[in-house]
């Protein structure tokens, strides 16, 4: 009777130290786990964070990642962005099967509006004009139906107010009106249009028309030259009446005297690995915001003083992801916020200047 006692004291001590040790090892095993977990969600959250961007040279910009707040949004191609400073909206144009093709968002990220306009086929460039007083919003239209080949001017919520072009008829050198896939447009607070006209068409030409679309001058010749082009992409005007054209084709910007139309200077030195595809002036006019689709970049050049072109510098670099492809830029013209439409991350991202981030 005592050894049966003895021996179910010894299993049941057996039976509780397999048992300790089984819990032992799963709780173990969780731990594990859980350190796992967060040490993989963390490299991951890292990785990504890293993967957003890097920058080389001067830092200058800092990625804002809670804009916009609702990113699910874009449901397409992005390919241009435009920005109201005095109303606090960001404009985004998007391509694709049966989805707006422009969206509304504040600049503080909150989604506003969609445009779901049958009027736009594919839009490609875009500039928010006149500000202060009644602005209105111009997409250049590159596509090949009865709407493509056009310019397009819509008011704040989508409605279509003027059509400038053929539409559905891709043009060609003899007509200044009568665009063949134009790229981009800028209009300067005078009222005064400058017009890239090629996005890969016939036409490569850089067109300036007077308010009521007078033609005041214009080059349009293709080739590697002087003032001629080879799919002239984006077009700029700064405060020392020179008109500065991202020329993609030809991996360089051309400059011109914005009055005159004459030929003042070209950079090409900077675009050897990539050419330019959008220009734009930080709103202080010291540097030139260059987009480069294929290398995935967006570089600040240094903006040369009045009378000098001289050579390009480069001051900063914003490498971004593998295939992110940033293909237009804009920049609030009152907080120098930048805002990059990227075409192969189907998305807009917001980059706020150093000093406003607090660094």
């Amino acid at each position: 009777m005592r050894r049966r006692n003895y021996c179910c004291l010894i299993a049941v001590a057996m039976a509780l130290f397999l048992f300790l040790m089984f819990m032992c090892g799963v709780i173990s095993s969780r731990v594990s786990l859980i350190d796992y977990i967060k040490m993989h969600q963390f490299t991951s959250v890292a990785s990504r964070s890293h993967a957003d961007f890097r920058v080389s040279g001067r830092a200058l910009y800092k990625l804002d990642i809670s804009w916009p707040r609702n990113p699910e949004l874009f449901s397409g191609q992005v390919f241009a962005v435009a920005v109201n400073h005095l109303r606090g909206r960001v404009y985004v144009a998007q391509r694709g099967e049966n989805i707006p093709k422009v969206l509304v968002f504040s600049t503080d990220g909150e989604f506003l509006q969609a445009w779901n306009s049958s009027t736009l086929e594919m839009p490609h460039g875009m500039f928010l004009a006149n500000a202060s007083a009644d602005p209105s919003l111009w997409i250049t239209d590159v596509g090949n139906g009865p709407f493509g080949h056009t310019v397009k001017q819509y008011s704040p919520d989508g409605k279509l107010l003027r059509v400038l072009g053929s539409p559905g008829k891709a043009g060609s050198s003899l007509s200044p009106l009568q665009f063949d896939q134009p790229a981009e447009i800028f209009i300067h607070s005078s009222g005064e249009i400058y017009i890239v006209d090629g996005d890969g068409g016939v036409n490569n030409r850089l067109i300036k028309l007077s308010p009521d679309l007078q033609v005041l001058w214009m080059h349009g010749e293709r080739g590697p030259g002087l003032a001629q082009f080879y799919i002239p992409h984006s077009v700029a005007v700064d405060s020392y009446q020179r008109v500065w054209v991202a020329d993609r084709g030809n991996k360089r910007i051309q400059v011109f005297n914005s009055v005159t139309g004459d030929w003042l200077g070209s950079w090409g030195s900077c675009f050897k690995d990539d050419a330019p595809y959008s220009v734009r002036f930080t709103p202080d006019q010291k540097y030139i915001v260059v987009a480069q689709l294929n290398t995935n970049q967006i570089t600040l050049l240094e903006a040369p003083p009045i009378g000098i072109i001289g050579q390009c510098q480069v001051i900063s670099t914003i490498e971004l992801a593998e295939d992110v492809k940033p293909h237009l830029v804009d920049l609030d013209l009152k907080s120098s916020d930048l805002y990059v439409a990227e075409i192969g991350a189907g998305q807009a991202q917001k980059f706020v200047p150093l000093s406003a981030a607090g660094v």
